[in-house]
């Protein structure tokens, strides 16, 4: 395992770098990628991102001037990939590439001949900017954007449990270096669209409580997206809110991709431990947040599948 002052020697070393997140890229993986990129650039090396799916509407801000030049990578490094499978399309085209893994996930999976994992960094964001400075990158105001959107997201704009004391620290340098923060604040945590509050409504009136009250759930096949607008990122935003009622330990929403894959996401309360309930499905993350792929055909079956994984972890943890 490498120490950033090694991560850095690394990438001193390096020209031609490809960095890479995870599909379904949330705030955390696109801030550590594009403040990467940038810093990266700003060194005077080549690098180019690249993610399976598209950069979601919320987060184009952070992408605003990062046009790929197309070069072919000589490395490839990943940020905020836990496992490969979370690559998407990815792993089969830079797969045997992949040198370094930047992560933050304490189920972290090798997939990488090195990695640097803090499992106890809030967020990928902080390492990325510990490594800038390591490495002696200067700081534009879009790079500190890129951080500080990885850090507030991953910490639901410092209210969860995993903000340390240098969390806020990080998150205080980047402000100095030029973060929008009320302006990222408002955009990332204010600002909802009218499909998002009937998100909203459509998943407290199907909500499904189970295990005595303490575990919440909602469905979301495609055709919730279609009726209620409400764009993929917005319905997770509102999933945080099942774990909000309370009694609630863990809210579960199992969401249908367009592709017909099933995924559930996992939001949970102490005792209870998001990730090791996902572990068990495949999947990993944090103890707050965590989620799974579903190897089911339908969201009955994936439904079952939640019940039974959440009802046998409560029970052996004694809270049913």
């Amino acid at each position: 395992m490498l120490t950033c002052k090694e991560t850095a020697a690394l990438l001193e070393g390096w020209e031609n770098i490809l960095v890479v997140c995870h599909k379904n890229p949330d705030g955390d993986a696109l801030g550590s990628l594009f403040g990467l990129v940038r810093g990266l650039r700003a060194l005077g090396k080549q690098a180019d991102w690249y993610c399976a799916d598209p950069v979601p509407e919320k987060f184009r801000y952070l992408a605003q001037g990062m046009e790929n030049t197309g070069f072919s990578p000589a490395h490839v490094l990943t940020v905020d990939v836990a496992d490969r499978a979370l690559l998407g399309d990815a792993w089969e085209k830079f797969g045997d590439k992949i040198e370094l893994a930047i992560d933050h996930h304490g189920t972290h999976k090798a997939f990488a001949p090195a990695q640097w994992v803090e499992p106890e960094s809030a967020a990928t964001a902080e390492l990325v900017w510990l490594l800038l400075k390591e490495l002696g990158a200067d700081v534009s105001r879009e790079t500190a954007d890129a951080v500080y959107t990885g850090i507030a997201t991953d910490t639901g704009c410092f209210r969860f449990r995993n903000t340390t004391g240098r969390t806020l620290r990080i998150a205080a340098e980047a402000l100095e270096a030029g973060a929008r923060s009320g302006e990222l604040n408002q955009h990332l945590f204010e600002t909802k669209s009218l499909a998002y509050f009937q998100a909203e409504r459509h998943m407290l009136e199907s909500m499904e409580l189970f295990c005595g009250g303490k575990a919440a759930m909602v469905l979301l096949p495609q055709s919730f997206y279609t009726e209620t607008g409400a764009r993929e990122d917005e319905a997770d935003a509102a999933v945080g809110q099942l774990r909000q009622i309370e009694g609630v330990l863990v809210g579960i929403t199992v969401k249908e991709r367009p592709d017909g894959e099933l995924k559930a996401s996992l939001r949970a309360n102490p005792p209870v431990n998001a990730a090791a309930i996902c572990e068990r499905l495949g999947g990993g993350g944090h103890a707050g947040a965590a989620g799974c792929t579903l190897a089911v055909s339908s969201m009955a079956e994936a439904a079952q599948v939640m019940r039974t994984a959440c009802q046998q972890y409560l029970a052996e943890i004694g809270c049913v």
